[in-house]
């Protein structure tokens, strides 16, 4: 369970597929690492039914990554494409080698004024304008949703960040806690992809 969570967030029902547990199960262990400060669980922005297991940051620091991929093409979605697919790809761009796109399920028709604000701030270059993930996809590519709603819409196998969404509430500081956030996952996850 801790090595599909070092990855990416995964739902309850994600990881009772993957692992084939029984769903009593499951929830024990679930209830275990949550009290235990390894993991935490969010509710989708998407389907508000629907919770996401996350490995809590640092929970695992004195261990070394157990999981590698190799990957030809990093593909970073979310619904707009406009702030955190962007990031994303930008922070990528910066900790890997292997090559890295961002797109949307439902791309604006530019990026959100907070993102480019948040990544003059951190000395990034975004990719300038969204595309949509249907224009761009391909079997091979590595692909990480980085929105609930782009998860729960694709239903792909990829791997998934749930991110809070910073155009909801548009502050810099949501903008700068989603670089956050993305920044430290990027960075774990860089040294672990290869490149196909």
């Amino acid at each position: 369970m801790l090595d599909l969570l070092t990855l990416g967030d995964r739902s309850p029902s994600e990881l009772q597929a993957v692992l084939g547990m029984p769903s009593n199960l499951l929830a024990h262990h679930l209830g275990v690492l949550e009290r235990e400060g390894i993991v935490r669980r969010s509710r989708s922005e998407g389907d508000r039914r629907r919770s996401y297991v996350t490995l809590a940051p640092g929970a695992l620091a004195d261990l070394g990554p157990s999981a590698t991929a190799a990957a030809r093409r990093v593909v970073f979605v979310c619904t707009a494409n406009s702030a955190r697919s962007q990031l994303a790809e930008a922070l990528w761009h910066r900790a890997s080698d292997v090559p890295a796109v961002s797109a949307g399920t439902h791309p604006a028709p530019r990026i959100a004024r907070g993102a480019v604000a948040a990544a003059e701030r951190h000395g990034l270059a975004l990719n300038g304008h969204p595309r949509a993930f249907a224009e761009i996809a391909d079997d091979a590519d590595f692909v990480i949703t980085v929105c609930d709603n782009a998860h729960e819409e694709l239903g792909i196998h990829g791997l998934h960040w749930s991110v809070p969404d910073p155009v909801a509430e548009g502050s810099a500081r949501a903008f700068d806690a989603a670089y956050d956030e993305l920044a430290r996952r990027v960075d774990a996850l860089a040294p672990r992809i290869v490149t196909a």
